[in-house]
């Protein structure tokens, strides 16, 4: 595994339970010098650094990286977000680079059980956002998020999968293939988490923490379909509310004419009448190309580190 010094400190620290939240972390440890402290006062953490550096050269980790805030090329954090939604740690396979300028990046998601009609609805939108020399993010779930990605993949584009499991137990296993595929392609697996949940609350809850990166991680977020709360799948609900909390541009794919009675649009439905939600077109896919926003910058966030990290 690829990683650095300070990176496996966290690590060893939050495996040994002195880091426990998000929100702790960015309260408590957020200065390089109170790491190094935990790391001196706590033997535990030194004997932890080892065995991991011992994990590490298993076969299953030689192709993976682990990357930490404080590393110089960890990607931007939304100046919007609460300390509890700020990332910390992440893992990677891949080209990490392409979490250099966020401003590339399109969230993509969508309902687990699309018709064929709104596959070929939805790949339209991503061959369009591809032809801009965007990279598409989205979570590796079955339905838009794969078709998402497969698009990528077949047209030799760059795509992000964030995930909600560590990564060498990808969910869902029939997706395992497509997740190596993204690889070979030049694409990134990416991921807050390194071993499995402790049980089925916390495995729950990292589908909607996924969701908060893949608004996170991008300039804007097109719901491609999705039912209403209570009536089915409505996952990408989370990811339309994270982007919307960020600042981030949402789009959402409607047809009045095909797609007002169709329960599959629920919550397409819902967000059409919303001010700050367009509905796609080919017009808004040119604009989307032009949206630089400066708080996705790696100079803003550098700046932001650094005053985390000096008191200022």
């Amino acid at each position: 595994m690829v990683y650095t010094n300070i990176a496996l400190k966290i690590l060893a620290a939050k495996e040994c339970g002195y880091i426990r939240t998000n929100n702790q972390f960015w309260k408590d440890f957020s200065n390089l010098e109170d790491i190094e402290k935990l790391f001196v006062e706590h033997f535990d953490i030194s004997i932890k650094c080892d065995e991991l550096k011992k994990q590490f050269e298993a076969v299953e980790y030689q192709k993976l990286g682990m990357i930490c805030v404080f590393d110089e090329d960890f990607p931007c954090i939304n100046p919007n977000a609460k300390n509890s939604e700020k990332p910390y740690l992440l893992f990677y396979k891949g080209q990490r680079k392409l979490l250099e300028n966020l401003n590339n990046n399109v969230a993509v998601i969508g309902l687990t059980d699309p018709t064929s009609e709104i596959e070929k609805r939805e790949r339209r939108i991503v061959e369009k956002l591809l032809d801009c020399e965007l990279n598409i993010v989205s979570g590796l779930a079955k339905g838009c998020d794969e078709i998402a990605h497969r698009v990528c993949v077949e047209k030799h584009a760059k795509t992000i999968a964030i995930l909600p499991t560590d990564l060498n137990n990808i969910a869902p296993r029939k997706n395992r293939e497509l997740a190596d595929s993204i690889v070979e392609s030049g694409g990134l697996l990416l991921t807050e988490y390194f071993k499995d949940a402790d049980n089925k609350y916390e495995a729950v809850a990292r589908y909607i923490e996924r969701d908060r990166l893949q608004a996170m991680f991008s300039k804007a977020v097109i719901l491609i379909a999705s039912y209403k709360k209570g009536e089915g799948d409505s996952g990408s609900r989370h990811a339309m509310e994270y982007a919307q909390k960020f600042g981030i541009k949402r789009y959402v794919m409607f047809n009045f004419e095909t797609d007002s009675n169709d329960i599959q649009f629920g919550l397409n439905r819902e967000y059409k009448t919303i001010e700050s939600v367009d509905i796609i077109t080919p017009t808004q896919i040119q604009f989307i190309k032009s949206i630089n926003n400066e708080f996705l910058s790696k100079k803003v966030i550098t700046d932001i580190k650094q005053q985390k990290i000096t008191g200022i």
